[in-house]
């Protein structure tokens, strides 16, 4: 479900014209569904019911405040990988004492700055990283709780750039090493063992992934649960999205033709994992990310010139790369919609690229779409995770703004940033 439909010819966000919209606060422009975000969050959480379980959503997917606020006041816990995050989580209003704190390479002033929050648990990667907070956590006069991340090597067959459940990866200990790592932990009098933890990857759209790891993590986690006493669960995230929206309401001349992707929805995703959770006796948490905030919003962008040669389409936009760099980094796909129904045309193939000087500046390439002129506007479906959060300013670009929309009421939730704002901090010799 996304609340983004066309109304009289023109792309609308809940009840707000984008093209309004673009032309009020300009592009490139990140618009979000405040709607679409509760939606997503309430199916999932509501899809859990039967266990004991929080939602910790991934704050790195998206983490404007008005974004991590929204949730907040819906009762989402947080999944945080840095103390920047962690601070953003509070500003919005979040409870750190509903965040897990996972990542590899935490620092000293990350360690303490959590623990004098009074997080939930520290997801430990490493062993030395265990012996590490205990000795921060002694220093402070505190016992750090934790939960140890475990490497199930279960390959959750998506991109390899967002794999993390096999031994090739940087994440979590190997299964068989568990056990003594929790035996030497458990000596530690600083620490806290409070949970246990797992997380396969990202963008996984069937539910064999999560069976086969789930059944795999049981008797472990049961033993965990005899011996140490640990209070939750973590199954993590990775519950894929569509990004091509044209099968959310069937192919159409507008959306374009289906590319065969087909959802992972909370339902099936439930009857998948709460039969074999229900029975541990343990409180289960999940930690999607893109799930929640990946259909909840767009790209919007300007057409500025179109240049065809002998061999391509081109046609150049003010959005880049480093608005939007998942194409460039993942080959992903994001669907390509104009903001007005056009007169149609015969579809050619189109590349649509950036301004930046960089040959990698492109974010579709063979594209088949009615010819766009310039002056046009396009949006690109699907940019609410991992879009804003992974911008940068490559080539002294000024960040784009953020919109969050909720019926007809439109929230600037991050300005667009200045030529001022690129060199604050800076300073001259």
């Amino acid at each position: 479900m996304h609340h983004f439909n066309l109304k009289n010819g023109s792309l609308h966000v809940e009840d707000a014209s984008v093209d309004s919209l673009a032309t009020k606060y300009g592009t490139p422009l990140y618009v979000y569904s405040q709607n679409t975000l509760l939606d997503h969050y309430g199916r999932l959480d509501s899809a859990l019911s039967a266990l004991d379980h929080m939602v910790c959503y991934a704050a790195k997917a998206n983490s404007n405040l008005a974004v991590l606020s929204v949730l907040a006041q819906a009762g989402s816990g947080f999944d945080i990988v840095s103390a920047g995050e962690l601070y953003r989580v509070m500003a919005a209003g979040g409870d750190a004492r509903k965040c897990t704190f996972a990542g590899v390479g935490k620092t000293r002033d990350e360690i303490e700055f959590a623990l004098d929050q009074g997080i939930y648990a520290f997801i430990c990667e490493s062993e030395a990283e265990v012996q590490f907070i205990d000795k921060v956590a002694k220093s402070l006069k505190k016992k750090a709780p934790i939960a140890i991340r475990v490497n199930p090597n279960v390959d959750a067959g998506t991109h390899a750039k967002i794999t993390t459940g096999t031994y090739e990866n940087k994440f979590g200990i190997a299964f068989e090493e568990i056990p003594g790592v929790y035996a030497r932990a458990a000596k530690l009098k600083n620490i806290f063992l409070r949970g246990v933890h797992m997380h396969i990857g990202s963008q996984i759209i069937s539910t064999q992934p999560f069976l086969r790891a789930v059944q795999k993590m049981i008797p472990l986690v049961q033993k965990l649960k005899a011996k140490y006493k640990i209070e939750f669960f973590d199954i993590g995230g990775g519950l894929g999205i569509v990004y091509d929206q044209a099968l959310e309401s069937g192919p159409s001349k507008w959306w374009g033709p289906g590319k065969k992707e087909l959802p992972l929805t909370p339902a099936s995703y439930a009857e998948a994992v709460v039969p074999l959770l229900k029975n541990l006796g343990l409180r289960i948490l999940v930690e999607p990310g893109r799930f929640i905030a990946g259909n909840s919003g767009i790209l919007v962008t300007e057409v500025l010139y179109v240049k065809k040669t002998s061999k391509k389409n081109f046609v150049i936009v003010d959005a880049a790369m480093n608005d939007l760099i998942r194409p460039s980094f993942y080959d992903a796909y994001h669907e390509v919609v104009p903001l007005k129904k056009g007169k149609g045309g015969r579809k050619i193939p189109t590349d649509v690229v950036g301004p930046i000087c960089e040959s990698g500046d492109v974010f579709c390439k063979n594209r088949m779409l009615a010819p766009l002129l310039a002056g046009d506007r396009i949006a690109f479906l699907s940019a609410g995770a991992y879009g804003f959060a992974m911008a940068s300013n490559y080539n002294s670009r000024p960040k784009a703004a953020e919109i969050l929309v909720k019926g007809k009421k439109v929230l600037l939730a991050r300005k667009r940033e200045s030529f001022p704002d690129l060199v604050r901090g800076e300073c001259v010799t």
